[in-house]
């Protein structure tokens, strides 16, 4: 078995970040949802997709920026 540290701390930052995201989603629509029923759950799930939406297309250019930078070295 390998130590590669590098390797253990990207993937503790993507369960992190998965958790986080699964967090907000399940647990705060959810929450929306049973309060103040199912408009508001929708609305509130509309606004986190919104508002994720810029935050996935900043990663996914730096992702195709590293691959690029990384393809020419």
């Amino acid at each position: 078995m390998s130590k590669d540290l590098r390797e253990f701390a990207r993937s503790t930052q993507v369960r992190l970040i998965a958790g986080f995201l699964l967090l907000v989603f399940i647990v705060g629509d959810g929450l929306i949802f049973i309060i103040y029923g199912t408009g508001a759950g929708l609305a509130g799930l509309i606004c986190l997709v919104g508002a994720l939406l810029p935050v996935l297309l900043v990663v996914f250019f730096l992702w195709v920026a590293e691959r690029v930078v990384e393809k020419q070295d």
